[in-house]
């Protein structure tokens, strides 16, 4: 046999697996490739970096190309194989006497032929140059810039032809081929975080922080405020002993000024303009040291507060239900805290302890306040929480009354056993909750 056919053979199918690597190393180290950074080249007039911008411009035709190009390779070199190597590879298979019919023979040569080219084709035309241009993405696209617009423009007619085509195929399932799909970037960033937590690359408080950014714009005012209950006002009808007495145990940065109701405010004092004064009569502290008040909607987003705090520089603010009424208070230091966790130096609003403090694995503290889902997450228990909001109004309403300041009712429902420790002004401070025998139990099994 003549071997010297064959070998001009292979030299082809090589030149074939060698196109089609250029196309699958193209589009990888393309689309790889820093945007800043290519940006930047081209700004700086690098006629490489030029040309992928141009390309760039239109994704969907640099794809088509590369696919044009891949495609037109592989049934070329799938063609060439298959006709020059299957009459040699049944000749082979009789000559070393495997006796099975020759229709059978001539279907195992052609099984083979692909089975062999596809290994070749996929190590060496795509897996091996796909991961160099993952390796060298700004290199191995800079180098290749040239060849890649000159392919682009010779496949132009093609593309458009392939682009009609489909589009014409897509409107037909009543699709509009230009609408363009929002991309859900914000889940990408999250997966490359987790990614990046795993690998130790992005330490645990950069990712939340990151998650606390993406969380902001769906959190409202309402969920962030310090609530009525827990806001220190200063009453007009006291005196100015009282207000300096109050001001002074109570160390905060601002206070609402009430009259008749805490929904009746009628302004905010600042305690350092009144620590300034020398004269704190009432006339003087009212014209000083007091500002009108900044009412928000409860519902308001919170990075649309956190822009209108920072362009008003007014960084206290009254949140207000539906009704007029005050829900709480929020301040910029609040806002911040969303995004960056807690602040030790916030001295607007008394420092938090944890709504929900566990004492050991089956027993937690949890303060009245606590949101009723957050409870029962934690605890590991169904609760009601469609039907009431805090873990307070979860006692209250299976108590079915309101208990008196200082009584300690005990009460055992939905699996818990609750000891309540404190209430004051009609209102559940705190409680010990622990699971009940049963409870437990199923937990265990």
């Amino acid at each position: 046999m003549d071997t010297s056919p064959l070998i001009w053979l292979f030299l082809l199918q090589l030149i074939f697996i060698g196109l089609n690597a250029v196309f699958a190393c193209a589009e990888i180290a393309v689309i790889s490739m820093n945007d800043n950074k290519l940006a930047k080249l081209a700004t700086a007039g690098d006629k490489r970096a030029l040309r992928l911008t141009e390309l760039l411009e239109q994704p969907a035709g640099f794809l088509a190309t590369i696919q044009i190009g891949i495609t037109l390779v592989n049934l070329l070199s799938s063609a060439v194989a298959t006709e020059n190597f299957s009459d040699r590879l049944v000749e082979w298979f009789v000559n070393i006497g495997i006796n099975i019919p020759a229709a059978m023979v001539s279907i195992l040569s052609v099984a083979t032929i692909t089975i062999l080219l596809t290994y070749f084709t996929v190590l060496l035309g795509e897996l091996i140059p796909k991961r160099l241009a993952m390796k060298k993405a700004e290199q191995i696209a800079l180098g290749m810039s040239g060849l890649i617009y000159v392919v682009s423009k010779i496949f132009t007619p093609v593309v458009w032809l392939f682009t009609i085509s489909t589009n014409g195929i897509l409107r037909l399932f009543g699709i509009d081929p230009h609408s363009v799909e929002e991309e859900n970037v914000e889940e990408e960033i999250r997966m490359i975080l987790d990614v990046g937590k795993q690998k130790g690359t992005i330490l645990p408080d950069e990712q939340d922080m990151i998650q606390n950014i993406f969380e902001f714009d769906d959190t409202s005012a309402g969920e962030i405020m310090t609530h009525r209950t827990e806001v220190t006002v200063l009453w007009l009808d006291e005196t100015d002993e009282q207000w300096e007495q109050t001001i002074n145990e109570s160390r905060y940065s601002i206070y609402p000024i009430c009259s008749d109701s805490p929904d009746d405010i009628i302004g905010v004092l600042n305690a350092k303009d009144y620590f300034r004064l020398k004269n704190k009569t009432r006339d003087q502290v009212m014209e000083n040291a007091v500002q009108p008040a900044c009412f928000v909607p409860e519902t308001v987003r919170a990075d649309v507060l956190f822009r209108n705090m920072k362009k008003s520089r007014n960084h206290f603010a009254v949140v207000v239900d539906e009704y007029g009424g005050m829900s709480g208070i929020i301040t910029m230091n609040d806002l911040l805290e969303e995004l960056v966790g807690d602040l030790e130096d916030d001295i607007s609003m008394p420092a938090k302890s944890p709504l929900i403090e566990p004492i050991d694995s089956k027993t937690w503290r949890i303060q009245g306040i606590a949101p009723l889902d957050e409870v029962a997450e934690q605890l590991g228990v169904l609760l009601p929480f469609e039907e009431y909001e805090t873990f307070g109004g979860l006692v209250f309403g299976i108590l079915g009354t309101i208990p008196s300041d200082g009584s300690t009712p005990e009460l055992e429902e939905y699996g818990l056993i609750i000891k309540v420790k404190k209430i004051k002004d009609r209102r559940l401070e705190s409680a010990v909750v622990c699971l009940s025998d049963a409870e437990q139990k199923e937990a265990k099994g």
